[in-house]
């Protein structure tokens, strides 16, 4: 029995590094890239232009003609309401700043979506994406005429903006309808000599709250058809390549934000991807890699709403998503990754929650009452392991006499099958199921693979403080809570009966396994290592009450029993 629950442990962890590798491997394929309209950059990083240098130089603009519509100076534009504060400049008809409000970064300021490093080199949200480079440079560099609601500086939604600009050849309309959500309507369209051509509003460069490694590392490339979501990490994602929709939406988004395009026509619409390159100050022989995304229609007017904020889920689920086909959920829940198993990590968060917002306003106590909670309810099934490993020393001898009995065949002996018969009927005799000892095993690492779902992706545990640490969804900076579970799994293992056990078999048990688990707890989620620890010490306590009663008393006088006889 402890032998299989030792294997169960070790495929355990076999299965917790292979998971995900095999899921990407075996995941539905992305829609093939489809040709470019026009010749591109092989290395894709050059699909967004870096916009031109400001100032004096660059605010002049060319001699009038006939149709020409230019501004003849750079001027910026700020949009706001309680969510967001964007800053629009007029050159490129771009944004230079895209502010949330409720969120702080690392620094307690509020959160700057914009990267600023990245934007100067590649380009800044709600630019134009076009095939061709000398257009898209004219696009995003050109002085363009600015209209709104409102003839100051500052708008207050609900509002809207509108950018014109045209030289006689190449003439481009962007309009922005702001509300009081994070939602805003885009209008986009270019027509050159008279012909639509095809430039897609984008989001090009990553995220500002990706600040290290692990954060860029964290982006994807997201979008939904019908109730399919492909998720493209990093390394999938070719610079510059074109995807067919139909998408209800699409675009970029990192560990806890987003930013996606919901096409009015998602038949119509098609996705431009960019991956580039970034210095990294912590290491300059490993660049960071950064994520874009251009959504639109190809060859026409592009109308569609932009997503931009937190990956919330009381926010996303108000945000109503066109095409969607009956039987799904047409909101944006689905940028939220819980996983394969996200028919428990979302209650489980969801429960969390509200024990935050109805019982103790504090992430990390949440968790630990959660976690008192499971651990009283799995009471009940370590009841009934101590009782199926009871049951199984019982008829330990009487399986060893039949082993011995077969021992003299081989395993390809047809024979051997008649000692699993014999051995099935012995256990139908004396009631024991072989599994029961590691069923409660099995029920609870689902919680605790859910758990660490949930805490990757809770936008609600970023930053969200406990006693000595300041972030629950990032590993513990002291590694006191690793610690703990190390410790506290050693504890348990020894006040747990081991009946039938050789001391080797005991030592890599109260040993090996304590410290394997406590490897992988190192760097996880503080929050995760809460869960597990505190979890650990419930089951202390359980433990030492089991063995004061009758049963635990029976157990340790059959191990007692069984280590005189091996002494003999």
């Amino acid at each position: 029995m402890e032998r299989r629950l030792l294997l169960v442990f070790a495929l355990t962890f076999l299965i917790v590094m292979l998971t995900q590798p095999l899921l990407k491997k075996y995941a539905p394929k992305p829609a093939e890239p489809v040709p470019q309209q026009q010749a591109q950059n092989s290395a894709g990083a050059q699909a967004v232009a870096a916009p031109p240098a400001t100032g004096p130089a660059a605010a002049a603009v060319t001699a009038p003609v006939a149709g020409a519509k230019q501004a003849s100076s750079e001027a910026e534009t700020v949009v706001e309401n309680d969510l967001y504060r964007i800053r629009f400049t007029n050159r490129g008809a771009q944004v230079k700043s895209w502010v949330l409000k409720k969120f702080k970064d690392d620094k307690g300021q509020p959160l700057e979506l914009v990267n600023s490093t990245a934007a100067q080199k590649y380009g800044y949200p709600l630019s134009l994406f076009a095939y061709d480079e000398t257009l898209r440079n004219k696009l995003n560099s050109a002085l363009y005429v600015a209209t709104s609601d409102s003839a100051g500086g500052i708008l207050s939604a609900p509002a809207e903006i509108r950018f014109e600009y045209s030289d006689g050849d190449t003439a481009v309309r962007k309009s922005f309808g702001f509300g009081h959500s994070y939602e805003v309507k885009v209008e986009t369209s270019v027509t050159a000599k008279g012909s639509p051509v095809t430039a897609l509003p984008m989001w090009p460069a990553a995220f500002g709250d990706e600040t290290s490694a692990t954060s860029y590392a964290a982006a994807r490339i997201e979008y939904q058809n019908g109730n399919d979501v492909e998720r493209l990490a990093l390394k999938k994602v070719v610079g510059g390549a074109t995807v067919r929709g139909p998408f209800n939406w699409a675009g970029v988004a990192d560990q806890y934000f987003a930013a996606v395009f919901l096409p009015e026509d998602p038949v119509s619409a098609a996705l431009v991807t960019f991956r580039a390159a970034l210095d990294n100050p912590a290491d300059a022989k490993r660049p960071n890699e950064v994520l874009g995304a251009a959504v639109g229609r190809l060859g026409g007017t592009t109308v569609e709403r932009m997503y931009v904020g937190p990956k919330a889920l009381d926010v996303l689920e108000k945000v109503t998503v066109a095409g969607v086909p009956a039987g799904v959920e047409p909101d944006l829940r689905k940028l939220v990754d819980f996983g394969w198993l996200g028919y428990i990590a979302r209650p489980l968060f969801l429960w969390l929650k509200w024990t935050y917002n109805h019982i103790v306003p504090n992430w990390g106590w949440a968790i630990v009452l959660q976690t008192v909670i499971i651990n009283l309810a799995l009471l009940p099934l370590r009841i009934s392991q101590m009782k199926s490993m009871l049951k199984m020393q019982k008829v330990a001898p009487q399986i060893k006499a039949i082993q011995e009995k077969y021992k003299k065949y081989s395993m390809r002996d047809p024979r051997k099958q008649a000692m699993n018969e014999e051995i099935a009927g012995l256990y139908k005799k004396e009631g024991v199921n072989p599994v029961g000892g590691c069923l409660p095993l099995v029920i609870q690492m689902p919680f605790l693979f859910a758990y660490y779902r949930m805490l990757g992706v809770a936008l609600d545990l970023r930053l969200a403080p406990w006693l000595w640490i300041r972030d629950l969804s990032s590993a513990d900076p002291y590694h006191i809570l690793p610690i703990a579970v190390i410790v506290s799994m050693v504890v348990m293992q020894r006040m747990t009966p081991q009946a039938g056990m050789d001391p080797a078999q005991q030592r890599m048990m109260n040993v090996f396994m304590p410290l394997m688990l406590g490897y992988i707890s190192w760097y996880l989620a503080a929050g995760l290592c809460l869960y597990w620890s505190v979890g650990n010490l419930i089951q202390m306590v359980q433990q030492q009450v089991m063995n004061r009663t009758t049963l635990g008393r029976e157990m340790r006088e059959m191990m007692e029993k069984r280590a005189k006889k091996k002494d003999k």
